[in-house]
């Protein structure tokens, strides 16, 4: 399986402007831990469950 990506760039006037063009990248199969959000640490997530 294969992705397409393209990268814009809006400044605050809402002009765009291409940074990099469509090009075809291959998907993780399992990303880096490195490359993961950090768990929540709101009240909510981090209080015990009863």
């Amino acid at each position: 399986m294969t992705m397409t990506i393209k990268v814009y760039e809006v400044n605050r006037d809402g002009g765009i402007r291409v940074v990099r063009e469509e090009a075809e990248v291959a998907p993780l199969e399992r990303p880096a831990a490195t490359d993961r959000f950090p768990a929540c640490q709101c009240p909510k997530c981090t209080e015990p469950r009863p």
